[in-house]
């Protein structure tokens, strides 16, 4: 902990949800990466939600709750099928780690 202007400041680590203590952080993570990605697709092809749920087979609060943030009853491979139905690829990717890693991460990134 350091302290800057008389407040004290702790350094965070790359992952919000760990830093506030999720049971699974990193699951965490790639779902509100998702969720950002759909909100992308939803403004770019210019959809009101009511489309957007059409296209994603679901209705449009569901599409809100997306939009918010709010992915507690969405699973990351439900998400994908989101993107998938509004017509964005996703491709997954696996490699080694670099050897000063032992453990490998997972990252969502948008092409």
């Amino acid at each position: 902990m350091a302290r800057q202007g008389g407040i004290s400041v702790t350094q965070g680590s790359d992952n919000v949800y760990a830093d506030l203590g999720f049971a699974n952080p990193t699951e965490e993570l790639v779902k509100s990466q998702l969720a950002m990605m759909i909100s992308d697709a939803i403004r770019d092809s210019h959809l009101t939600q009511h489309v957007a749920a059409q296209r994603m087979g679901i209705d449009q609060p569901k599409v809100s709750h997306i939009l918010r943030g709010r992915l507690g009853g969405f699973s990351t491979q439900r998400l994908i099928d989101f993107l998938n139905a509004l017509g964005r690829d996703v491709d997954i990717v696996v490699k080694a780690t670099p050897r000063s890693r032992k453990r490998g991460r997972l990252r969502v990134a948008a092409a």
